[in-house]
């Protein structure tokens, strides 16, 4: 792996055997992973609300992007990925909620399905970090469970 790319993968340890991460960092730029609704045991949260799902997703990206000093404010990009329209509209207002300061540019896709089933969305998202915030990424041997 090249020194100037870390790992992000918040205050969970993350299991080994994925070939993706949550997050990636290159400088101050950092690049989120497509993320459904989940909860911490990866079940989707509240299947059939894609209000809720939406709302899950994205506190999962702030959570990710504290553990580094950041927040959603600092997400520029998103690409978000519909298996439904209906209620699509009230998902905004949970956008509402986590860009407070400024909108970030956005694309949407309607999509036959995702591969997390009962999933309604994913949204995968680019932020950048303000100059001078914490560096904590990690590499992914930092990764691996410690048998201590």
């Amino acid at each position: 792996m090249r020194p100037d790319r870390e790992v992000v993968v918040g205050e969970k340890q993350w299991p080994t055997h994925y070939t993706y991460v949550p997050a990636v960092r290159v400088g101050n730029t950092v690049y989120l992973s497509g993320t459904t609704g989940t909860d911490d045991e990866g079940r989707i949260a509240i299947p059939g609300d894609i209000v809720e799902q939406t709302r899950q997703i994205y506190r999962k990206f702030d959570r990710i992007l504290k553990s580094i000093g950041g927040c959603c404010d600092d997400i520029v990009s998103t690409t978000d990925f519909f298996t439904t329209t209906e209620n699509y509209a009230k998902t905004a207002a949970v956008r509402r909620e986590f860009f407070r300061n400024a909108f970030p540019a956005s694309t949407g896709v309607l999509v036959a399905g995702l591969l997390r089933k009962d999933a309604l969305i994913e949204i995968s998202a680019i932020a950048v970090l303000e100059s001078g915030r914490d560096n904590s990424a990690r590499s992914l041997s930092d990764l691996a469970p410690t048998n201590s």
